[in-house]
């Protein structure tokens, strides 16, 4: 990136955030903290109101916009499969919001640019595993979770856990909003239990922001509570594959990989699983011959006995004792057919 271009974009970022550290600028575009202040600076000669205070950092001066920024071809894609992504992946609230952001992009692009995202739009799909939710459970909660973790309101929610009919309500103090599993989860402090849970977002029937707003959570750390999730419900398995199962691992495997090392029998692969994870018996137990657990042995096992299972339900059963069997001598006899043979022989032999 060119010096120009590179202050043209500082711009945009320091317009884009409140306030920004010195660092934090080095950082984004990968300039040293003495660039940084001579580009801020410059920006300043240029009559571009900054404004700047030691040990605190860089801010706009409040009331100045730069003019509508125009968007290149390669950018306005970005959003475009960005909306094609959330349309396919996130819920009916965010689909409608990120719709009408998508007209607003559209409406400022020179025509050659819309003729070229709707050639785009023709010939771009995005197609998920799709979702094993209840299809009973609402799915237009994302905007109020994002408005309440902004504004710290607390929700009431009405929630159906897995595997269970029965409802409850419960007030929660949201605390983060994470994508994993195929799934949105709310992190939440859930007055009802007193303690740090997850919500799956499309198992929430009813979601409600209520004008209580709750105390920071200071203690509270949202890197944190996924290290220390990890360190309590995650290991490290090994698994064998061979080499045309890995790009369904690939692709199924939300965590991804830890490491993939080709041998001769395949890829040795290492991945990040939750061991008291049931569904991940069935779906190593899905790819049959083409897979092998190497450890840890616990879970080795389990698969091994499934796997036992299901062979003992398809064994063939074994043959019941013809009724014609007869007790003899204090065992088994099959009955006398040497009438029968010797009426057969009879009828063979030639006339005399």
């Amino acid at each position: 990136m060119n010096r120009v271009d590179r202050l043209m974009a500082m711009v945009v970022h320091l317009q884009s955030r409140r306030l920004v550290r010195a660092e934090e600028l080095a950082d984004h575009f990968e300039i040293s903290l003495r660039t940084v202040y001579r580009d801020v600076a410059a920006l300043g000669e240029a009559g571009i109101p900054i404004a700047g205070e030691a040990g605190v950092g860089y801010s706009l001066v409040k009331g100045y916009h730069l003019p509508p920024v125009m968007f290149t071809a390669d950018e306005a894609s970005a959003l475009f499969l960005g909306s094609k992504i959330i349309d396919n992946q996130a819920d009916a609230s965010l689909r409608k919001q990120m719709g009408s952001a998508l007209t607003k992009i559209r409406s400022i692009l020179p025509r050659d640019r819309q003729d070229y995202l709707d050639r785009l739009d023709r010939s771009t799909a995005v197609v998920s595993r799709g979702s094993s939710a209840d299809p009973r459970l609402s799915s237009e909660s994302l905007v109020p979770i994002q408005r309440a973790l902004a504004e710290r309101r607390v929700l009431a929610l009405e929630y159906r856990g897995k595997d269970r009919e029965e409802i409850t309500k419960r007030d929660v103090e949201p605390l983060g909003l994470v994508y994993y599993a195929d799934n949105w989860h709310l992190i939440a402090h859930c007055r009802l239990r007193k303690e740090v849970r997850e919500f799956r977002t499309d198992r929430i029937l009813k979601i409600e922001s209520k004008p209580e707003v709750f105390a920071p959570h200071e203690s509270f750390s949202l890197k944190r509570y996924l290290e220390s999730c990890k360190e309590k419900n995650f290991e490290m398995i090994q698994v064998r594959f061979q080499a045309e199962a890995m790009e369904r691992v690939r692709r199924e495997w939300y965590c991804g990989c830890v490491e993939e090392t080709p041998d001769q029998n395949g890829f040795l692969a290492t991945l990040a699983a939750c061991s008291s994870s049931d569904w991940l018996v069935g779906w190593l137990l899905s790819f049959g011959m083409k897979a092998e657990v190497l450890a840890p042995k616990h879970l080795k096992d389990r698969v091994a006995g499934e796997a036992e299972q299901i062979a003992a339900r398809y064994a063939p059963k074994p043959r019941s004792i013809p009724r014609a069997m007869t007790a003899h001598a204090g065992g088994l006899r099959a009955p006398d057919r040497s009438n029968g043979i010797n009426s057969l022989a009879a009828k063979a032999a030639p006339l005399r």
